[in-house]
């Protein structure tokens, strides 16, 4: 008898941008070369994330890991549609810090064979939820991040690992946003809408916190039905008509798309494992 195919390998999809600025501004001590000439912290903290996360945080088999990176005009068509998206973040060389490493991150991880992806004119959240479409038919998928605008793609097949959690509590769930937050995945965009995303600088409505967003959309009710639905009531109801236009684009605005053209085959088959980050820096010549 042939024999029977082995399973692809979990998916795991690593926010490139996300762990490099966690690792850059969130490691315990700086990295510096032998000679203190050279500031690694950035590189020693990406690679040694990535891989005491797939070591200690997976409770899957090991995956195959592809590391997505921002376009660099990524976020043009967002900011066509609002032009304060993410207006809010600072531009100075010490807010920067974190693109310093980027390349040499790209040249550690084709040096040990872990595969990444950059769209040009695609954000990574477009990027990671088309590649978490295609593949969740097929196999567990898991998206590393501490981004919740990633909350909208959470199913039975795919979740979200956020580092900056409790060990016990990284790995989150469809159900956990619905027990925390009231709202159901696919209400996600809608939900931040009506509350707002700092981080993106979306200011949502005014008056409008997590408990009266859950409660307008209770029992799954879309965004665009909520005029019609008899509760917009009293000064807050009063304060979403007002701004309705305003929280259509911002709900268009979080929803990522899924239909990003990406140049890459996943081929299932579950990557090498990362040596320890020293040995990376090593490899680089950059100690």
């Amino acid at each position: 008898m042939p024999e029977t195919p082995a399973p692809p390998a979990p998916l795991l999809l690593v926010d490139g941008f996300n762990l490099l600025w966690a690792g850059t501004f969130g490691f315990p001590a700086p990295i510096f070369s032998r000679d203190k000439t050279r500031e690694l912290t950035g590189l020693f903290a990406f690679f040694a994330l990535l891989r005491a996360t797939i070591r200690d945080d997976l409770d899957v088999a090991q995956p195959e890991v592809l590391v997505v990176f921002d376009g660099e005009h990524g976020a043009a068509d967002r900011v066509a549609a609002d032009q304060d998206y993410k207006a809010n973040r600072e531009a100075t060389p010490e807010a920067l810090k974190p693109l310093q490493f980027l390349a040499p991150v790209k040249d550690g991880l084709d040096a040990y064979g872990i595969r990444w992806v950059e769209v040009d004119d695609a954000e990574a959240d477009d990027v990671i939820a088309t590649l978490a479409a295609r593949a969740a038919g097929s196999r567990p998928v898991l998206v590393m991040s501490r981004d919740m605008d990633f909350y909208q793609l959470l199913n039975d097949r795919v979740r979200i690992l956020n580092r900056s959690r409790k060990a016990s509590q990284r790995i989150i769930t469809a159900d956990e946003v619905l027990t925390r937050y009231g709202v159901t995945p696919a209400q996600w965009p809608a939900f931040r809408a009506l509350t707002g995303d700092k981080s993106d600088n979306i200011p949502g409505v005014r008056g409008v916190g997590p408990k009266v967003a859950a409660t307008l959309l209770r029992d799954g009710l879309r965004l665009r039905d909520l005029p019609c639905s008899g509760r917009l009531a009293g000064a807050k109801g009063a304060a979403i008509t007002t701004a309705w236009e305003d929280v259509l684009r911002w709900e268009a605005m979080i929803t990522v798309r899924r239909d990003i053209d990406v140049p890459v085959t996943l081929g299932g088959e579950a990557s090498p494992q990362l040596p320890k980050p020293a040995d990376v820096v090593e490899k680089l010549g950059l100690w």
